[in-house]
């Protein structure tokens, strides 16, 4: 909870700011934000690093998407992705996005996300045989950037990145992933798919790794590495006479093939600081929400990840959303919920700072207002993904109850009373 305090201290300060900085200074501010990491096994910031660069397209095939990364609690952001809207020598129709996330430092992800596309239109070629031979082009892509990877890799480097990769075709979605990033399709209104964890303690990855000559202690590959696929972390692909796809760890990914329908809504690509706060589940449900308000995709992604930092992620995020011709259009009635959301949670907050004898700080407004019951908030995202409205409607009652205060003051140097509940009347 004190993260989460923190959080929406500077949710507040930011909602009074009346104008916004240059994109400079504003990048000057994020550097005083990533400073102070604390020491420790997860080097935290000692307050979050919110800055987003959000963006996104449209394609005539009806395909679009948008795309965010926030750095987060962590010292370091290790995340990257990438998205090709269209793919050179491939037919209107073909698409790639991917999520990668670092460990042990960025450059495997950063490699991956310049490099990967290019491995997997290598390996496509100008005519791609659906759907089987596409499943092994990209297993070959993602072995074939491994390779090029640990061939620029210095030796007495360590670390590694994990990825999930959209491949869109006209009748195909490919998803292939080796590591904890994650996808999930929602179809019809529900989680119609979604990949799962390379974890050293499945059955398949668990009997590799001990084929391998590896252990698994603490749930991780020698006691060390959480997951048990990957690019890079060759210190773990060094077993004798093994290919590359029998080592410790391995950068083949699990492929998966699904024919497209006229039901399909989005696809959700995400790196595990999404995942950690929120299920698929959740997240398919707060994402169709938001399209229904008509949020562009890439606002989209921008509000999940700042719910994710109010849930309590401490990791690096990205995500990427991709929508399909099928996703769920604008809804005046959704739009209207909305609004008389908004409306019933500023009126609720003026009621909680006119009954109060001294003004609540913000942290205790979203304690009070989270341990009621307030209909119509967005499922998945709950009262978290509404920060932000708490933030601005408090700070607008602070600056009425500034006002008041100097208005009580006479020209002796007494106050007289005001009537907080009155200004806050008035104004709201």
């Amino acid at each position: 909870m004190a993260a989460l305090a923190r959080q929406l201290q500077r949710l507040w300060t930011a909602c009074k700011k009346k104008e916004r900085e240059k994109e400079g200074e504003e990048e000057e501010e994020d550097e005083e934000e990533g400073r102070g990491a604390l020491d420790g096994p997860r080097s935290l910031l000692t307050a979050p690093r919110r800055a987003q660069r959000p963006h996104g397209a449209e394609a005539s095939c009806g395909l679009r998407f948008g795309a965010s990364a926030a750095q987060g609690w962590r010292a370091r952001m290790e995340d990257a992705h990438c998205t090709w809207l269209s793919l050179p020598g491939l037919p209107l129709g073909w698409a790639l996005f991917a999520v990668l996330d670092g460990h042990g430092g960025a450059r495997a992800a950063r490699f991956g996300a310049r490099h990967l596309p290019d491995h997997v239109l290598e390996e496509l070629g100008p005519e791609p045989s659906e759907p089987e031979g596409v499943r092994e082009a990209l297993r070959r892509a993602f072995l074939s950037a491994d390779k090029r990877l640990r061939s620029l890799w210095p030796r007495v480097e360590t670390g590694g990145s994990t990825a999930v990769a959209l491949l869109v075709s006209p009748r195909f979605l490919y998803l292939a992933h080796c590591g904890d990033s994650r996808a999930v399709l929602s179809r019809a209104g529900a989680v119609a798919f979604s990949t799962e964890d390379h974890r050293p303690l499945r059955p398949r990855e668990r009997e590799r790794i001990h084929a391998a000559g590896g252990t698994i202690r603490r749930r991780r590959v020698e006691g060390s590495l959480a997951v048990s696929r990957a690019l890079g972390d060759f210190a773990y692909k060094e077993a004798p006479g093994r290919p590359p796809e029998l080592q410790l760890v391995s950068a083949e990914p699990e492929v998966a093939a699904l024919a497209r329908q006229a039901e399909d809504e989005f696809m959700l690509l995400a790196s595990d600081g999404v995942w950690d706060t929120m299920s698929a589940a959740a997240l398919a449900g707060l994402v169709a929400s938001r399209l229904r308000l008509g949020l562009a995709p890439e606002l989209l992604c921008a509000q999940l990840l700042d719910t994710c930092l109010c849930k309590g992620s401490l990791d690096n995020m990205t995500c990427i959303l991709v929508c399909f011709p099928g996703a769920p259009r604008p809804s005046e009635e959704a739009i209207r919920r909305e609004l008389a959301l908004e409306a019933a949670l500023g009126r609720r907050i003026a009621e909680l700072c006119a009954d109060a004898q001294e003004l609540p700080s913000l942290n205790t407004v979203f304690r009070t207002l989270a341990s009621e019951d307030i209909p119509d908030l967005p499922p998945g995202g709950g009262l978290d993904c509404k920060a932000a409205v708490i933030a601005e409607a408090y700070s607008q009652i602070c600056q009425v109850s500034e006002e008041c205060r100097e208005k009580g003051q006479n020209g002796a140097g007494k106050s007289t009373p005001t009537h907080l509940g009155s200004a806050l009347d008035m104004e709201t």
